[in-house]
Formats: C-alpha cells, sequence, structure tokens
C-alpha cells in the first residue's frame, strides 16, 4: 500500500502524462486502447513501478470521461 506522499506523486506522474500525450490520441482512441497507451507511456517512462502501474490502471479507468473532456476544453482553447 502506498503512503499518502507517494501516492500524491505517483497521481501528479499519471497527469502528466495525461497532459503530454497528444489532444487527438486522448480523443480518437477508444477506452481499452487509451488506457492501454497511457499505460505504456508510464511504463516507457519509468516514472513509476509496475505495482503502481497495476495501481493506476483502476484509476484511469474510471478518468476516462474526465481526461477526454480535458482534452475536448484544450482542443476549444486551441482553435
Amino acid at each position: 500500500m502506498l503512503g499518502l506522499k507517494e501516492r500524491a506523486v505517483t497521481m501528479r506522474y499519471v497527469w502528466s502524462v495525461i497532459e503530454e500525450t497528444e489532444t487527438k490520441t486522448l480523443l480518437n482512441l477508444n477506452d481499452a486502447d487509451l488506457l492501454q497507451q497511457l499505460l505504456n507511456q508510464l511504463e516507457t517512462k519509468n516514472l513509476l513501478t509496475g505495482e503502481q502501474i497495476s495501481a493506476m490502471a483502476g484509476y484511469i479507468s474510471s478518468r476516462v470521461p474526465l481526461i477526454r473532456d480535458l482534452a475536448h476544453s484544450r482542443m476549444v482553447c486551441n482553435l
């Protein structure tokens, strides 16, 4: 189980990867592929352990609608 500080750092890493991901990727992939894409990016960047990445899968999956809303807002602001 992660401590409070470790969880906060983990969340920052997850959201930084989401912010770095291209808007079109966030909007165009289906839910399963988007989840896999984000998890792969976390793994590639070596920001988190395998255990932390596995723990984040459920979190990211539950936040897909929010992720897409944020990406849509980003797209609208860039028009």
